[in-house]
């Protein structure tokens, strides 16, 4: 694994700490957060999705 002192390290690397402080990083969990969105939507496991089982626990 990392060490802490290597992920500061890393994470010290991301540009826009000055101007943007913490949320530099929006952009990073945006795109993140769709891609398991679009993963969820198209991933099948059988016959199923995501939103057919959780579509299907609601009714």
């Amino acid at each position: 694994m990392f060490s802490r002192a290597q992920v500061k390290r890393i994470l010290q690397r991301v540009p826009g700490k000055q101007r943007l402080g913490v949320y530099r990083f929006l952009p990073f969990f945006f795109v993140l957060g769709g891609t398991m969105e679009w993963i969820m939507i198209k991933l099948r496991v059988g016959q199923e999705t995501f939103y057919q089982t959780a579509s299907s626990l609601l009714q």
